[in-house]
């Protein structure tokens, strides 16, 4: 996740979004990683610094998805963690709701009726 300032960003993403920080790290000089993973789930993502492999400039990721079962039971906790979400659209029968971290990724809350 390209991100300006990993400290911002964990913040956000563990104090905001109660997200687990599994790793932080700075394993040289010039490297920062730190890994988080959102309740429930066993996808992490990775915010880092000084890692070419992943280097994307910074707020570009777009529209990734965070699949749950109750859309609007996961709107709500965020929103009551002080985070700002946009209003549940249906797009064909499946379901989203949209957020940005500080740096302006974007995230997807989806629901898809028939996984349950």
């Amino acid at each position: 996740m390209p991100v300006a300032d990993v400290d911002r960003a964990k913040a956000f993403y563990a104090d905001k979004l109660g997200w687990t920080c599994d790793v932080d790290i700075s394993p040289t000089d010039g490297v920062r990683i730190a890994q988080f993973t959102p309740p429930g789930s066993y996808c992490s993502i990775l915010l880092s610094t000084g890692l070419p492999q992943v280097d994307m400039p910074v707020g570009s990721q777009r529209g990734l998805h965070l699949v749950v079962k109750d859309l609007e039971a996961a709107r709500q906790q965020l929103v009551d963690r002080g985070v700002e979400v946009s209003e549940i659209e249906d797009l064909g029968g499946v379901y989203y709701a949209w957020f940005a971290d500080p740096d302006g990724n974007t995230w997807a809350l989806q629901h898809m009726p028939w996984r349950a």
